[in-house]
């Protein structure tokens, strides 16, 4: 039989699948779960298919998957009325896919908003599921999760079944670390390309473009490269594609954070400075305040500690310095999703464990100046290791 995975750009292993099947039908066992539905439409912040199926949602065709407490998995995804296709023995042995549905909906035509629905409802129905578990119900689409809930209400217990979901796939196995080691060692080798190439003369968007180029030659299938240049004294902030149309001069500012995914399917991700030119001293003491808020934060990244009490401390920390309080994220677990929990903020009721992967990224951003050094660490039993992106966290200076 040929590799099912063979065509799948940055699949893992079946072994690593079956691992996170038997975790999840343990906690299902222990909650009196018949079977879980999840949807998502793009793997930016839609990694729950893909960690259930090793298939990304992408580009915001609606993907939905059915996780039935015994047997192989149901997709619904893209493709004609009444389409089906049912998984061979080495097949679902292979993927934990028993068939796929298919139906030809789409978000920007409304009256095929339930027919996704429609189908996953009809799943559960064959399986036999009496209580059904939600998984990340903020990443379904409206008419979906909606549609869904009305037909099962009848009959059915529902639960919310994201924050154990949220903690198996926050707690990376040797594998999933390994792949994420691999991911920030792409994007090392991106900023190395992109550091040779930077001139004046040059847009903003072509150095994110040839930043997009690189990883994709190295294997990463989809991201986020957002930049901005700026003369010294304004701030050259994160600006999406749209707003890349500026033209480097000398002495200019550039920012770049290059957010893509590679091995495993993973994200991590990095930014830095670049100077064409002198940096100046105001913007070196900066950074200086930036990289020591940074290894403060990593100080309080201890396994067993409420992701909420090392918000209020490291906040108390940075008020003590005089800098801004952090009231957005800049501490986060990563992994399928750019952004996934635990977050470090005060709403969050997660811990910090060991292997979880967390990015560190605070910033000081005026009028003035944007400043910031965004790294990924692994968190070992005493702390995160060391930092898995090798680039020197220093401002890069030009010509």
């Amino acid at each position: 039989m040929n590799n099912p995975n063979s065509r799948i750009v940055n699949a893992v292993s079946l072994t690593e699948l079956q691992r996170r099947w038997t975790l999840v039908r343990q906690g299902m066992r222990e909650r009196g779960i018949d079977a879980l539905v999840l949807q998502n439409s793009s793997d930016w912040v839609g990694g729950y298919c893909r960690w259930f199926s090793n298939q990304p949602a992408t580009n915001g065709y609606p993907f939905s998957v059915v996780f039935p407490l015994e047997g192989g998995m149901t997709l619904i995804e893209q493709g004609p009325f009444g389409g089906v296709a049912e998984s061979s023995a080495e097949q679902l042995e292979a993927t934990g896919i028993a068939r796929r549905l298919f139906t030809p909906s789409y978000p920007s035509i409304c009256y095929s908003g339930n027919y996704d629905a429609e189908l996953a409802f009809s799943e559960i129905q064959r399986l036999g599921a009496k209580t059904v578990g939600f998984v990340a119900p903020a990443a379904m689409y409206h008419s979906f999760g909606h549609a869904l809930r009305e037909a099962l209400q009848p009959g059915h217990t529902l639960e919310d079944a994201t924050d154990w979901i949220d903690r198996l796939k926050a707690i990376k196995s040797a594998e999933e670390r390994a792949f994420i080691a691999a991911v920030a060692a792409m994007q090392d080798a991106v900023m190395a390309k992109i550091h040779d190439i930077i001139r004046p003369g040059m847009r903003d968007f072509e150095i994110a473009a040839r930043a997009q180029y690189e990883g994709q030659l190295l294997g990463s299938e989809q991201g986020i490269f957002l930049n901005s240049s700026a003369p010294v004294g304004q701030a050259a902030s994160f600006r999406p594609r749209s707003l890349q149309g500026r033209t480097l001069q000398e002495g200019d500012v550039f920012s770049l954070l290059i957010e893509n995914n590679g091995a495993g399917g993973y994200y991590t991700e990095m930014s830095r400075i670049f100077v064409l030119g002198k940096v100046p001293q105001s913007l070196r003491d900066a950074h200086a305040q930036v990289l020591e808020a940074q290894q403060y934060a990593l100080s309080l990244l201890k396994p067993g500690t409420p992701c909420a009490a090392i918000f209020e401390q490291h906040n108390v920390w940075l008020k003590g310095r005089g800098l801004s309080e952090e009231r957005r994220i800049s501490i986060h677990g990563m992994g399928y999703d750019m952004v996934e929990r635990p977050l470090i903020r005060q709403d969050e009721p997660m811990t910090i464990e060991e292997h979880m992967a967390i990015v560190v990224h605070p910033g000081i951003l005026n009028a003035q100046m944007f400043v910031h050094n965004t790294q990924l660490y692994l968190i070992e039993a005493d702390g995160p290791g060391a930092c898995l992106h090798k680039t020197p966290a220093d401002i890069v200076e030009l010509g």
